[in-house]
């Protein structure tokens, strides 16, 4: 690491408030998020393996999508929790090249999944007679590895990015965590040059991946509208919660790396939604928006209260 461009060693986090009583409000809040989106995914992830019913390529997906939000909240929140009961609200630089790390690693990643859920859907609605042909399980784990190293390599090209900036003076981040946005500007060069390759390194891709889905589930819509179906009723049903969990994702990751330049309170709202909120969707809304996962969890809490009764378990 060049040591000239590392001339600060560490990074003030201001978070999002200076009022105790609003610190303390968040604390709360963000403490009981967290906590659920950990309980909610692993119980996701638990049943989708413990169901033989539910050893399908769309809960296979879903399964790692779980496993992604877990580690988006993680990256983050239990660190800003700490500082607020220890009230010491810096990081090392070598810790705010980390937190960016992971934080493209798998934002990159979930949106390479969420693509691959989507051509799942596409598929299982538009070409059903080509599914099982189609989506195979190599297919499916292909898809996953693919995402993730999608995600390194994105996190990589902004990882070497943020170290070669020249860091001079300056070192309070506006934010609760460290990203791009926020802390190229505060490097000793033009920041209009590096907003430049925020959008295009980021920004441009989340706007291509947002169109590109949003056109798939325009067209898996129509084709449901044409049929009207029980199983229609289904599909419909679970195309709209994946499209709620696309929407709610690209969003704020959209609007964040397009204006890279835009308000610090803005940004952080938008960066509390995608890091924190975001990832607590997943379970809320395949669990409430779908029957067969709710049934899945019924029997699963059966098993565990008639431990005699179980039955062995078998995988995707």
């Amino acid at each position: 690491m060049d040591v000239a461009n590392k001339s600060v060693s560490e990074f003030v986090l201001l978070g999002l408030s200076n009022s105790w009583e609003l610190q303390l409000i968040f604390f709360i809040v963000f403490s009981l998020f967290y906590v659920a989106t950990m309980v909610g995914n692993s119980l996701i992830v638990i049943t989708v393996i413990a169901d033989s019913h539910l050893h399908s390529p769309m809960y296979f997906l879903l399964t790692n999508l779980s496993i992604i939000d877990m580690s988006l909240a993680s990256f983050t929140t239990p660190k800003m929790i700490a500082d607020y009961l220890t009230g010491h609200k810096t990081i090392s630089f070598d810790g705010c090249i980390t937190q960016i790390f992971f934080l493209h690693l798998f934002t990159g990643t979930e949106i390479i999944l969420l693509m691959a859920m989507s051509l799942d859907r596409y598929i299982a609605i538009c070409k059903p007679l080509r599914y099982t042909s189609v989506i195979r399980p190599w297919v499916c784990a292909t898809l996953v590895v693919a995402s993730w190293v999608v995600g390194v390599m994105h996190s990589m090209s902004q990882v070497i990015f943020a170290l070669t900036l020249p860091f001079c003076g300056p070192n309070e981040v506006d934010s609760f965590f460290c990203d791009l946005p926020v802390v190229f500007q505060l490097a000793c060069v033009d920041t209009y040059v590096l907003g430049l390759f925020m959008i295009s390194t980021s920004g441009i891709i989340a706007l291509s991946c947002f169109i590109l889905l949003f056109n798939s589930y325009v067209i898996v819509f129509v084709t449901i509208k044409h049929h009207s179906s029980k199983g229609s009723s289904k599909a419909l049903s679970t195309c709209t919660a994946h499209f709620i969990v696309v929407f709610m994702f690209f969003g704020p990751c959209i609007f964040i790396y397009m204006w890279p330049l835009s308000s610090f309170l803005t940004d952080k709202i938008l960066s509390v939604f995608y890091t924190i909120f975001t990832p607590i969707l997943n379970p809320v809304i395949y669990t409430l928006r779908n029957q067969e996962v709710k049934t899945a969890m019924r029997k699963l809490k059966n098993r565990l209260l008639n431990p005699n009764k179980t039955t062995p378990w078998h995988y995707f």
